[in-house]
C-alpha cells in the first residue's frame, strides 16, 4: 500500500443514460484505484511481451520449427513441485464453462459440476454491459442475492452453498484492451480489468467462505507471460493484505508455443499454480497462426477431422498429463461442446456416445477432470471420471513416465490422413458468419448446429479459410480454395440466413457487418492476430 498513487482511471465512451445498472457498485473509487495501480505497474511489461510474441512468430516463420528452450533445461530437470491444491480445488473431475450472465451464473453454480469456469474471455463478448454486469453477477452470487426468471416464467435460485460449483474466473487474454477504462491517455488491458475488479471485490469474501480467488489464464504463449501473471498475483495479494499463495491459477495450454514451455509455465507460477488445461480449438488456431507460411506440411484438414486422437494432438495431451503430475498439478481435459437435443433422441444418443468416449479416453490417459459446455453433460463426464477415480479426488499419482514426446511430435501435422474438403470450407464460413453476428450483438457463447461455439471455434474457422486459400488447397471434388469461392459461399449463406429468419429479423441483426468482417479476417493478405481485435471496434 506504500506504492506511489496511481494515475486515476477515466471511464470513457459510455453513454450515462445507457450505463449498466448498479455500475457504481462495481466501479467504486477504491476498486478503480486498484485497477489503476495494476495498469501503471504491469501494462508496460505486457506491451513488451506482446512485442516479443511478434518477434517469436517471425522467427518461427523463418525456421519453420519450434523446440524446447535450451536455456530453461535446468527447470525441466529440476526437482520441484507446485503448491498443494486448496481443498476447494482438490477434486475437479467435471468443470462447466460459460459466460457470467445472470442465468448462466445460477445454472452453472447449480449444475453439479465441481468447478464453474466463469468466463470473461472466449464465451463472452466484451461489451461494457457484459464486463460490468458479469462482475456484479458474481458478487451477487457470493452474497446469495442472485436469482433469475426466464421468458417462460420459470424461476432459478441457488442451491445450498455446499452443493455449488467452485468458481474459477477467466479474464481476457493479454492482447485485448478495455477501451472504456483509460489512464494516462491509454486503455487498460482487459486482463487487468477483469482480474482486478474480481479480485478486489471478492478475494476477502472468498477467503471467509473457505475458498479463494481462483483463475484460468488464457492465450498464454510463454513462461515469461506466466511470470508476469505471477507478479500480478503477488502485488495484488500484498495490496489487499492477503497471504501470498492465496491465488490459484490454471493455465490453458492453447497455443503451440506454450506447449513447449509447460514445465516452465508451472515453475513461474509454482506458488500459485493449480494445473494446466488442454484447449483444443485455440491450439489449432495457434498452429495456423504460427506456421501460416509453413507450406503444405502445416495445412490442417476440416476442423472436426482433427480429433484428440490425432498423433500430434495426442502427443500434446499426453505431455500435458505427464508434466502436470510430475509437478503435482492437476491436468484438465478439453471441451465437450455438444448441446443435447431432446427432440431427436437417436441423434442425441449418438452425440452422447461420442462425449462418453472422449471423456473415457481422457480419464484413461490420466487427466484429473474435463470440461463440458452444458449442464446435461455433467453426469456423462462425471461417470467417466468416477469409473477411474472412484472416491479419489484426482490421479496425480499416475506419473505417465511411459510418455516420450519429441519437439517434432508436437507439430507433426502431416501425419494426418484427413484432408480439407469443400464441405469443410462451407462449414467454416457458416460457423464463422453466425458466430461473429451473435458476438457483435453481445453474445459470446452461441449454439450453432448442435454445438456450443465460442470465439475459439470462430478463430479456427476463419484461420482455416485463410490457410486453405493461401495454400491454394485443391479439394477432393476438384474445386480449389480461392477468395472468389469463399465470397460465393458467404453470399449464399447470407441469403440462406435471410430466408431462414425473414426480412424483419434479418434486418434487426448485424449480418452484413458479420459477413464483411469474416471476409476481412479470412481473406486479407495480412493475417489478423485475433479476429476479436477488429470485431471489438464494432461493439457498442
Amino acid at each position: 500500500m506504500s506504492a506511489p498513487a496511481p494515475s486515476p482511471l477515466a471511464i470513457v465512451d459510455v453513454d450515462p443514460g445507457r450505463a449498466p445498472a448498479r455500475q457504481d457498485e462495481v466501479l467504486t473509487g477504491a476498486a478503480l484505484a486498484f485497477v489503476a495501480a495494476l495498469h501503471e505497474r504491469f501494462t508496460p511489461r505486457r506491451d513488451e511481451l506482446l512485442a516479443r510474441r511478434a518477434e517469436r512468430r517471425a522467427e518461427t516463420a523463418r525456421t519453420g520449427t519450434l523446440d524446447f528452450l535450451p536455456h530453461t533445461a535446468h527447470v525441466r530437470d529440476g526437482d520441484w513441485q507446485v503448491a498443494p491444491a486448496p481443498a476447494a480445488l482438490e477434486d475437479r473431475r467435471v468443470e462447466i464453462t460459460g459466460p457470467t450472465d445472470r442465468k448462466m451464473t445460477v445454472n452453472a453454480l447449480n449444475s453439479g459440476a465441481k468447478v464453474w469456469l466463469a468466463d470473461f474471455e472466449d464465451a463472452s463478448a466484451p461489451t461494457w454491459e457484459n464486463v460490468v454486469g458479469g462482475q456484479l453477477n458474481l458478487i451477487d452470487a457470493y452474497e446469495r442475492r442472485i436469482d433469475f426468471t426466464d421468458a417462460r416464467g420459470k424461476s432459478y435460485a441457488l442451491r445450498p452453498d455446499a452443493e455449488l460449483a467452485t468458481v474459477v474466473t477467466r479474464p481476457r487474454g493479454w492482447h485485448l484492451d478495455e477501451r472504456h477504462l483509460r489512464a494516462g491517455g491509454r486503455a487498460v488491458p482487459g486482463a487487468l480489468v477483469d482480474f482486478g475488479l474480481y479480485f478486489f471485490h471478492n478475494a476477502r469474501r472468498l477467503l471467509d467462505a473457505g475458498k479463494g480467488p481462483y483463475f484460468y489464464l488464457p492465450k498464454t504463449e510463454s513462461h515469461l507471460e506466466a511470470r508476469l501473471w505471477n507478479d500480478v498475483f503477488v502485488f495484488a495479494q500484498d495490496y489487499l493484505g492477503i497471504p501470498r499463495g492465496t491465488v490459484r491459477a490454471t493455465v490453458l495450454i492453447e497455443t503451440i508455443t506454450a506447449a513447449y514451455e509447460m514445465e516452465e509455465i508451472l515453475y513461474e507460477l509454482r506458488e500459485h499454480a493449480s494445473g494446466l488445461n488442454a484447449g483444443r480449438w485455440d491450439y489449432l488456431f495457434s498452429i495456423v497462426k504460427n506456421f501460416r507460411d509453413g507450406g503444405a506440411a502445416f495445412v490442417l484438414p476440416d476442423r472436426n477431422a482433427v480429433t484428440m486422437t490425432a498423433p500430434f494432438m495426442r502427443a500434446y495431451t499426453e505431455l500435458l498429463v505427464r508434466t502436470c503430475h510430475k509437478r503435482g498439478a492437476h491436468a484438465i481435459g478439453g471441451m465437450a461442446a455438444f448441446i443435447p437435443n431432446r427432440r431427436d433422441q437417436e441423434a442425441n444418443e449418438r452425440a452422447l456416445e461420442k462425449v462418453r468416449s472422449d471423456k473415457d479416453r481422457e480419464a484413461g490417459d490420466g487427466f484429473d477432470g474435463s470440461w463440458v459446455a452444458h449442464p446435461d453433460l455433467v453426469p456423462v463426464a462425471r461417470a467417466s471420471f468416477d469409473a477411474v477415480l472412484g472416491e479419489r479426488p484426482h490421479q496425480k499419482d499416475r506419473l505417465r513416465e511411459d510418455v516420450r514426446v519429441t519437439a517434432g511430435d508436437l507439430t507433426a501435422i502431416d501425419s494426418l490422413d484427413a484432408r480439407p474438403t469443400y464441405q469443410g470450407l462451407v462449414d467454416a464460413v457458416q460457423v464463422g458468419l453466425r458466430y461473429i453476428e451473435a458476438w457483435l450483438r453481445g453474445l459470446g457463447a452461441v449454439a450453432i448446429f448442435g454445438l456450443m461455439e465460442d470465439a475459439a471455434t470462430a478463430e479456427i474457422s476463419r484461420s482455416q479459410i485463410w490457410q486453405w486459400v493461401n495454400a491454394g488447397v485443391v479439394f477432393p471434388d476438384g474445386r480449389t480454395a480461392t477468395a472468389e469461392l469463399v465470397r460465393e459461399i458467404a453470399a449464399d449463406e447470407l441469403d440462406a440466413v435471410r430466408a431462414e429468419l425473414g426480412e424483419e429479423a434479418f434486418a434487426a441483426g448485424r449480418w452484413r457487418q458479420a459477413h464483411d468482417l469474416l471476409l476481412r479476417v479470412a481473406l486479407d493478405e495480412d493475417y489478423a492476430e485475433f479476429l476479436t481485435l477488429p470485431a471489438y471496434e464494432l461493439l457498442p
